[in-house]
């Protein structure tokens, strides 16, 4: 049964509220015969509501045994519930208060039905991206060279584009932007991070014929590299080594940061002015090495006696704020 005006003025009086000081139309609300509860409201901010409503997609990812997240082209959010005292009520067409001031001001009743209900619903907050399981995927298999043996057996698994973004909880430009600080390649059609000791190698070969033919390490002609370097290793994997380290030209501070991490890797800790020494004479002639270069790959403690330096990566620390706290305030107990 539908209300009246009558109706509506006589609970207004009862509710002793002023007709005169709030709109002429009134909703009249009834559940509709599919009313149900278990509706799934979410809240977005205005710019994710607008890319939504210009025809871009939301994705929500996370294993069984993963917290999930909410995706867009570029940034990642976490989903948590938000409890509300009051009834939150899922009404398609619903005119609020800006849109009915728009209208002719006269006593109307709206009679809307109430498709839905629910006691909470999903906020976003803006996270950083779960890129760990990215680098322990992909490290699972790397590419040792295309003669390896490793190559010819098809058991090994192997990541899509496609599959990286069903599995990592991050937008697509965060796993390709990640994808590129792990100097990943893609080899068939398949993301692959290089066996350090094999991009060691090619490396190698690169700073090997920049010396040999006298040229500056910030002009490597590509092709000439690519022709001189092609009977040795696959043109791709020489090209891919070249853009790791350098866009238009070899960057010395990634030379660096490579030769350093190969000499700690196989220490747990190093004599820090051993180090320095052994470091320096690594390197190609004319590079200089600074400790600051290798800010997010080594830690210095300067309290033991003789000062140390060991690896210590950024991307291998855990991913909440709290876990790597306590991670690095157990190394500086150590």
């Amino acid at each position: 049964m539908e209300r009246t005006r009558a109706e509506v003025d006589a609970t207004l009086q009862t509710a002793k509220l002023d007709a005169a000081e709030l709109l002429p139309a009134a909703h009249c609300l009834r559940f509709g015969p599919g009313a149900a509860g278990d509706v799934c409201l979410l809240e977005l901010e205005p710019a994710l509501c607008g890319r939504l409503q210009a025809g871009h997609s939301l994705e929500i990812r996370g294993d069984k045994d993963e917290q999930a997240v909410l995706c867009s082209e570029d940034k990642t959010y976490d989903l948590k519930v938000a409890d509300t005292s009051n009834m939150l009520l899922f009404i398609p067409g619903c005119k609020i208060p800006e849109q009915l001031k728009m209208e002719e001001t006269h006593s109307n009743i709206i009679h809307t039905e109430i498709f839905g209900f629910s006691n909470n619903y999903w906020e976003l907050r803006r996270c950083r991206p779960k890129l760990k399981k990215l680098k322990k995927l992909l490290m699972e298999n790397t590419y040792e060279g295309p003669g390896s043996e490793k190559e010819k057996d098809s058991s090994h698994l192997k990541y899509t584009t496609e599959d990286l973004l069903d599995q990592i909880q991050a937008s697509e430009e965060e796993i390709m932007t990640q994808l590129q600080v792990l100097n990943a390649c893609e080899i068939g059609g398949y993301w692959r991070i290089l066996e350090f000791d094999y991009e060691m190698k090619l490396l190698n070969h690169i700073t090997q014929l920049v010396d040999s033919e006298s040229w500056s390490f910030s002009k490597v002609p590509l092709n000439t590299c690519l022709q001189e370097l092609g009977p040795l290793e696959p043109e791709e994997m020489i090209e891919h080594c070249l853009r790791c380290y350098g866009k238009k030209y070899t960057e010395e501070n990634k030379i660096c940061r490579a030769t350093a991490q190969m000499l700690l890797q196989n220490a747990v800790k190093f004599n820090l002015a051993e180090f320095q020494e052994v470091w320096q004479q690594s390197v190609p002639e004319g590079m200089t090495t600074r400790l600051d270069k290798l800010q997010g790959l080594a830690l210095v403690d300067r309290q033991s006696r003789p000062e140390i330096i060991f690896l210590l990566k950024v991307e291998d620390l855990p991913e909440g704020d709290q876990e790597r706290f306590s991670s690095l305030f157990s190394l500086r107990e150590k």
